[in-house]
């Protein structure tokens, strides 16, 4: 059995062992696995959705089985300005699993070419499960989830990360999925589907728009033993060797350390957790006000719509279905500043409040805007003065699609900024300055970054 301390090992050497396969040789399957997903999503009114219907005492919209999910009225009470709004309702936990397996002395991910019928490109690149309970206990009648074994029940292999994390809680009402990634060293049988890829080839593809989902991103940035070495920073840029740090803490000098202990972070976050003046709870979705419904969708006409398509897809384990989905308006925004303090960097954390979150709070982007959202009113003046600094640098900018099987085309732009010297520690109450390091710590456990803040980690890594 190995030690995480031999699994980073392992990675460490992954520069000087050859991966089982090219980036060019991926791009290849990729493209063959898009010929061949003949993939069919047409928007219909809701009548038209098989096995799905308004209930007539709640009005929520529901499959017939009960399973699945069910979209119904979120009610906001208390704070400044209580409102209410549909909201999706999946009280089922999912299995996110990756499958990984040494290859060459490479650590490799078994990554899946997944269709979702909300993807803009359709295809993106899935963990190895990616299946709610009701889809892997086949409440759709279609077949076996693949590779389901590895994760769960008596022949599952060697469990590395075990975590729940949530999702979106401005459009889930308490939703969450197992993240989990599991190490097997026997032959895995490999479906045209299904692909092995070195852990720094899949950060590498994190660079590349609608790629990576946002499943296999919250699953990758559970992953803490992915340590680069400070040696490998020597040579490079300061950016680079501060992130090096970052990652353990230190810094080049014994005066240098992160500018906050884990107490003083995690009193903080208690601290913005109970400062929380409003309550969120479910109601029926005819009692929700402000929202039109018609035959063909459920809108406030600026931040989402909920419509119904039908789906025809050869490569899914049902091939035809019907179902509603969440539709934003507009492109989301999710931004960590981040800045050197004590040669060390340091990423901004902001507390960020979320009704449909089952602790209400957790910690997300220095920006995490909504599609819809106005920059001039929803952004603090600390952080908007900070974005028009004269020493913003640029590290990461790329357009990532949310979870394609519950919202139509839902895309937000992902970046890392760089700050210096002019952008001060001292910041507002809801923000705070943490290390890569005490994020991965963090990231062992549930419910303290959100879904957001953890797609950012993953693409963290493909700037190291």
């Amino acid at each position: 059995m190995r030690r995480d301390g031999q699994i980073a090992q392992l990675l460490r050497e992954a520069g000087e062992s050859v991966p089982y396969t090219s980036i060019d040789t991926f791009h290849e399957w990729w493209n063959r696995r898009l010929e061949n997903a003949h993939v069919s999503v047409r928007k219909v009114p809701f009548s038209e959705l098989d096995s799905w219907g308004f209930d007539p005492d709640t009005g929520n919209l529901q499959h017939s089985s009960g399973r699945f999910f069910s979209v119904e009225g979120l009610q906001v009470r208390g704070g400044a300005s209580p409102w209410s709004q549909p909201v999706i309702n999946q009280s089922e936990i999912g299995v996110l699993g990756i499958l990984v397996k040494e290859i060459n002395g490479v650590l490799h991910c078994l990554m899946q070419a997944k269709m979702e019928p909300g993807n803009v490109n359709m295809l993106q690149l899935s963990p190895t499960v990616q299946a709610t309970r009701s889809n892997y206990t086949k409440v759709h009648r279609g077949t076996s989830t693949r590779y389901l074994e590895y994760f769960v029940g008596p022949q599952r292999g060697q469990v590395l990360v075990d975590v729940l994390q949530s999702e979106q809680g401005a459009w889930f009402w308490c939703k969450r999925n197992r993240n989990i990634v599991v190490l097997v060293t026997e032959d895995v049988p490999l479906h045209e589907d299904y692909h092995w890829l070195s852990l720094e080839q899949v950060r590498s593809l994190a660079r590349t728009d609608n790629l990576i989902n946002m499943d296999a991103r919250t699953v990758l940035s559970c992953m803490p033993f992915a340590l680069p070495e400070e040696a490998e920073a020597v040579d490079s840029d300061p950016f680079r060797r501060a992130l090096v740090r970052s990652y353990h803490y230190r810094g080049e000098g014994p005066e240098s350390r992160p500018l906050h202990t884990v107490g003083d972070i995690l009193s903080w976050f208690i601290e913005a957790k109970s400062g929380c003046d409003w309550s969120a709870r479910l109601v029926p979705l005819k009692n929700v006000t402000g929202w039109r419904h018609t035959q063909d969708e459920i809108t406030d006409d600026q931040h989402f719509r909920i419509i119904g398509v039908e789906v025809e897809s050869v490569t899914r384990e049902v091939q035809q279905w019907s179902q509603p989905l969440l539709q934003p308006y507009g492109q989301g925004r999710a931004l960590f500043l981040a800045r050197p303090i004590n040669g060390i960097l340091h990423l901004l954390v902001q507390a960020h409040e979320e009704p449909g979150l089952l602790d209400q709070v957790e910690m997300a982007p220095t920006v995490h805007l909504l599609p819809g959202a106005d920059e001039s009113v929803t952004l603090d003046p600390f952080v908007r003065d900070a974005l028009a600094s004269d020493s913003v640098t640029v590290h990461y900018d790329q357009v990532l699609s949310e979870e394609g099987g519950r919202f139509h085309q839902a895309l937000t732009r992902y970046q890392i900024m760089e700050v210096g010297d002019d952008v001060p520690t001292d910041v507002p109450p809801n923000y705070c300055w943490m290390t890569v390091r005490q994020l991965f710590d963090l990231l062992r456990h549930g419910h303290y970054l959100n879904i957001e803040a953890r797609s950012l980690i993953a693409c963290l890594h493909s700037l190291h």
